[in-house]
This record gives C-alpha cells, sequence and structure tokens, in this order.
C-alpha cells in the first residue's frame, strides 16, 4: 500500500498522542510519521517520554495528567485532533474527551472496554456536536475492526437477526496497559439481545468456531469487547455476540506471561490473528474473514486511518460516532490492504452456518 503525505495545512497536520510512551502510542506516532502528520508526543512521566526517544526523531513532546484540565489544554493546542492511546480508558476518556471538546478538537480512542466507550457516547453526544468535532471511542483491533467489518458484511442489508463474530489469536502477549485495564474493569459485559444492550449470560457461553488456516477448530468463549457498543449505535440488528478463543485468555491470566517483543525491524510481534464475522437475516448469511498480525500493531494504521479521513472531512456536524457509521466499511478496509490487513467478504454464502456450532444462550 502506498500511503499519500496528508494534504492538509500546517496546523491540519498537527495530531497529539495521549499515552505516547506506551506500547501502542509508540506505534501510532510512527504511523503519523510515516503518513506525513506532525505528531504532539503526550505522557504522563517525564522520564518515560525522554525513554522513547521521540525527541531525537523530532517529536514535540509535552507532559499532562489527567487530573489536571490545564495541563491537558495546554498539551494538546494546536493539534487538529487527539489520539488517547492510554488505558485504562475508564480513568482517562471523560478527561480527554472534554479537552478534546473545549480545544474544538477531534478524539480517537483505542478502547476495548464497554463500560468507557459506553460512556463517551452518553456524555458527549450533545456537546461534540455543539462543538462541531467528532468523537469515535474503540478505534481499535477489539471495537473499529469488528464494527467496519460487520458494517461491510451487512452491505445493503438494512436489518439483520443476528452477527457473530469470532476472534482467534495464536498468542496473547499482554501490554502493561492491558494488564492495567483488566484488573480496573471489572462491569459485566454487554451483549446485543433482543435489539438491547443486555448482561452477557454466567457463565459465558462455550462453544466451537471453525476458523479458516491455519487456526482451524478453536474452543471459543463469549467475550463482547468494544464492538458489541459500536454496532449497538448504528446497526438494525437483534443480537451481537462475539467469540475469542481460549488459548490466549490463558496467556492473558498467567502473570508469568511476558509482554510482546519485537519480531521485525517495525517493533511488531510474531502474534497473528483471525476475525470471522458471520451475519444472518432472513435473505440467507454473510460472511467476511480478515487476518493480520499483532492486535497492538495493527490499530495504529487503523486508528490513524481513522484521523485522517475525519481531518479530511469525511464526517461533517460533529457528534460521537461508530466508524461504520461514518465511513465507507469496505473502502476503509481496503485502505488497510494488504499491508495490514487481508480479508474477504462473502455476500451469500449459506454454507457459512455450518462452520461455527452456535450455543444456545
Amino acid at each position: 500500500m502506498i500511503v499519500q503525505l496528508a494534504k492538509f495545512p500546517e496546523d491540519g497536520r498537527m495530531v497529539a498522542v495521549f499515552g505516547a510512551s506506551g506500547h501502542t502510542g509508540r506505534f501510532v506516532i510512527a504511523e503519523l510519521l510515516r503518513r506525513g502528520f506532525i505528531p504532539i508526543a503526550i505522557g504522563r512521566d517525564g522520564a518515560r517520554l525522554a525513554e522513547a526517544g521521540f525527541q531525537a526523531r523530532g517529536v514535540e513532546t509535552r507532559i499532562a495528567t489527567i487530573e489536571d484540565a490545564a495541563s491537558l489544554d495546554h498539551a494538546i493546542a494546536g493539534a487538529a485532533a487527539v489520539i488517547n492511546c492510554a488505558g485504562p480508558f475508564l480513568d482517562t476518556a471523560e478527561a480527554l474527551g472534554a479537552a478534546a471538546i473545549r480545544a474544538r478538537i477531534h478524539y480517537l480512542d483505542v478502547t476495548a472496554e464497554q463500560p468507557s466507550a459506553l460512556a463517551v457516547f452518553e456524555r458527549f453526544a450533545a456537546p461534540a456536536r455543539e462543538a462541531g468535532v467528532v468523537l469515535v471511542p474503540a478505534m481499535g483491533f477489539y471495537g473499529g475492526l469488528g464494527d467496519l467489518l460487520a458494517t461491510a458484511t451487512m452491505g445493503d442489508w438494512t436489518s439483520a437477526d443476528e452477527i457473530r463474530i469470532g476472534i482467534a489469536l495464536d498468542s496473547w502477549q499482554p501490554t502493561r496497559g492491558t494488564r492495567l485495564t483488566g484488573q480496573r474493569n471489572t462491569a459485566r459485559r454487554l451483549v446485543v439481545a433482543n435489539g438491547k444492550l443486555e448482561p452477557l449470560p454466567y457463565p459465558a457461553p462455550e462453544t466451537l468456531w471453525t476458523f479458516p488456516d491455519p487456526f482451524g477448530i478453536q474452543e471459543v468463549t463469549e467475550l463482547p469487547f468494544s464492538e458489541t457498543i459500536l454496532i449497538s449505535r448504528h446497526l438494525r440488528v437483534s443480537g451481537v455476540h462475539t467469540y475469542l478463543n481460549l488459548s490466549p485468555l490463558r496467556d492473558l491470566r498467567d502473570p508469568s506471561t511476558p509482554p510482546p517483543r519485537p519480531a521485525d525491524d517495525t517493533g511488531r510481534s510474531a502474534q497473528t490473528f483471525r476475525v470471522d464475522v458471520i451475519v444472518g437475516n432472513g435473505a440467507g448469511v454473510r460472511r467476511a474473514s480478515a487476518h493480520g498480525r499483532d492486535i497492538y500493531a495493527f490499530t495504529a494504521p487503523l486508528v490513524v486511518e481513522a484521523a485522517q479521513r475525519i481531518l479530511e472531512g469525511a464526517a461533517e456536524g460533529g457528534g460521537v460516532l461508530a466508524p461504520g457509521e461514518m465511513f465507507d466499511a469496505r473502502d476503509f478496509l481496503r485502505a488497510l490492504a494488504p499491508e495490514h490487513l487481508n480479508f474477504e467478504i462473502s455476500d451469500d454464502d449459506e454454507a457459512a452456518v455450518g462452520r461455527v456450532h452456535f450455543a444456545s444462550h
């Protein structure tokens, strides 16, 4: 994929990144630089910002904390958008979202946390419209990718009976931020059932899902992330259920599992992922399948592509929006291929139902 340099005036090319010294934040800074943006690296710890080596790459660094609104206002001054990479987002999203609205700039985050994404929709919908800015929560691997794939798979259907998302990871080496978020996010997870958000049954249903090679048949458990919140905001669907295979959960729950290790010169790990989406209604079944590498590294081009499209005028009028609601989903996914993502969509595939053994709810 050839990335064109962003065509903006100087003040439209500055994008602030909060949590820049974290694992995902560093990938986001690198992606912004690659696309010709001028990133501002913001962190809560000056020492960690210095260790990240941003200044040696010509990237301005600023220090701010969520407890100090004035420091946030100073940190994002001059930016056209801010990308929040600092979890737990239950602690950071409200402060950063409010700062973005005060500054009248766009806001995106990469939360997998359902309560955080839901709170951004509920708290900021009206203020964002009044300010004429766009807020996009959950524009990451968990969240935005599932919403885009579901939207692209629905295609010209105006409603669906059910959307099922199957996620397979060959391993999961969690970052420090992932572990902190897991400790902080203890809320009951939500699914869409009967057309509305309802608590996930306990214990969570388990079943088998047949993914394309090399994953094959995997034991999966229902584990909804922030894509459920995004999908519920703009797609007419009676049920939304997300499943994750069990082996990466064992990695995640093992305190001795190390953080991600670079496996190439971009810093990506060797982790691979596969995401299947099955959409069904009375007209038939449609299926999409996507695969790529390193869920943290992949989040960077995903959220930066969204930021670039917003700055190019993809959304007008402001508000809190889901990516599938704002963008042409298939065009967006094509922009990530083949460098970051490979995907295919089957418009009608009755046989797809047989590839997952649906559990009853």
